[in-house]
């Protein structure tokens, strides 16, 4: 359920280096959440700004923006994840997907909806590029997005593993 106002003009968009500033504030933001929180998604040393301007310079990166103002961010990636070669469990398919990577909300606009309005888009975004698969992977303490993700549909389809640690891997076929 989203709980932003009607006549709110949104857009999602790739992200540009002029964005970069924003989008660390974004990011900022959300470490600082987890870190007070306890989480173990994010701390000091990951997410840096080197991750978000290898994203711009990869194509990956999107926002999503209210008007001119951007309010989410995150990677979007139709390359593949390495470490999803390898689950201790099983995926729903094996076919071509896109994966989600630093999703974050601006703290103003938090309690709205927007990350579901995200993976949204990015689930349009995918179908327009003929991809039918949406893998996405979290901390086992980010309760947030794993009833966000139960919300749009996601699966629960085992762990992987990361030099960080391990993770909670989900799938949704589009």
């Amino acid at each position: 359920m989203l709980f932003i106002k009607h006549n709110m003009q949104l857009t999602f968009r790739k992200a540009t280096t002029e964005d970069a500033a924003r989008i660390w504030e974004i990011i900022l933001q959300a470490k600082a959440q987890m870190l007070r929180q306890n989480k173990q998604q994010w701390d000091e040393t990951y997410p840096l700004p080197e991750n978000i301007a290898n994203d711009i310079r990869n194509g990956y990166a999107y926002v999503l923006c209210s008007e001119a103002d951007i309010i989410a961010y995150a990677a979007v990636v139709f390359d593949g994840e390495p470490a999803y070669n390898s689950i201790d469990g099983s995926w729903l398919s094996e076919q071509p997907y896109v994966v989600v990577h630093r999703l974050a909300v601006a703290n103003e606009m938090k309690q709205k909806g927007i990350a579901s309005l995200f993976m949204q888009k990015v689930e349009e975004l995918s179908r327009s590029q003929g991809i039918h698969s949406f893998k996405v992977d979290t901390n086992f303490d980010n309760f947030y997005m794993h009833r966000m993700l139960e919300k749009l549909g996601f699966s629960y389809c085992g762990e992987i593993l990361y030099q960080r640690g391990s993770r909670m891997a989900y799938e949704k076929l589009l």
